[in-house]
């Protein structure tokens, strides 16, 4: 089983076997995939469903919250309507205290699985500029390389701020342009100017460079990787090139 819905937890049958199955099946998956060093989606996928499943622990009244109600007349004699939830079943909730009681903490190992082969790529790779750094930071263009190829796959890149209740957020679009071989005459910085030449509506760019010291699944691992650091790396510039 490659994913789990969102709401596996309460779809369909409300056994203990039944869905100690589904998660084993989707850790072994999961644990399968971070061998691989393919970290993405599954790494973000696991971190929903933690964080769901730690919740939910943490209130358990919430559960309730999620099956249907049935309304009934309870008090003939004060003409009061009340709600009984379904799930009042103390057997059906029983089941559901251990299924989420066996899943945390199978669930939180294979987060940090996860989470150790993330770190593990990300110290492998450097970002740096390419050139003079540019004011403007919000938009630009990402390179990224890795050994053994000799060619720098090139990116598009532009940050969205957006404000939530607590906190600024950060979010970062990618487009693909092309991928460029490198030679000794053709550096990063040439890489630079053929990319302002050709594309004018950004004559002054911030170019960066994500360098990985060994290969990594690109789609699945280094450029979700590469993307999180672009953000880091440009997190104090981005204020200024809003003002």
């Amino acid at each position: 089983m490659e994913r789990l819905k969102e709401s596996w937890l309460t779809d369909g049958l409300i056994d203990f076997e039944y869905k100690k199955y589904l998660l084993l099946a989707y850790l072994q998956h999961a644990s399968e995939a971070f061998r691989r060093v393919e970290l993405y989606p599954m790494l973000a996928d696991l971190v929903m469903h933690y964080r769901n499943l730690t919740a939910i622990r943490e209130n358990r009244d919430s559960l309730a919250d999620r099956f249907p109600q049935q309304l009934s007349l309870d008090d003939m004699h004060d003409l009061k309507l009340r709600y009984h939830r379904v799930v009042e079943d103390d057997t059906l909730m029983q089941h559901l205290n251990s299924i989420i009681d066996f899943s945390i903490p199978r669930m939180k190992s294979s987060l940090d699985e996860g989470s150790g082969q993330y770190e593990y790529v990300e110290s492998n790779c450097a970002i740096t500029p390419v050139g003079l750094t540019s004011l403007y930071a919000r938009e630009g263009y990402l390179f990224i390389a890795q050994p053994p190829e000799k060619e720098t796959e090139v990116y598009r890149y532009q940050v969205t701020i957006f404000d939530s209740s607590t906190e600024v957020l950060r979010s970062i679009r990618t487009e693909y342009l092309l991928k460029a071989e490198r030679t000794i005459s053709n550096t990063y910085e040439q890489l630079k100017r053929r990319l302002i030449r050709e594309y004018t509506d950004l004559p002054n760019p911030a170019v960066y460079l994500v360098i990985s010291r060994q290969k990594f699944p690109l789609a699945n691992t280094l450029m979700p990787v590469a993307k999180r650091l672009l953000v880091k790396e440009l997190g104090p510039k981005i204020p200024d090139a809003l003002k």
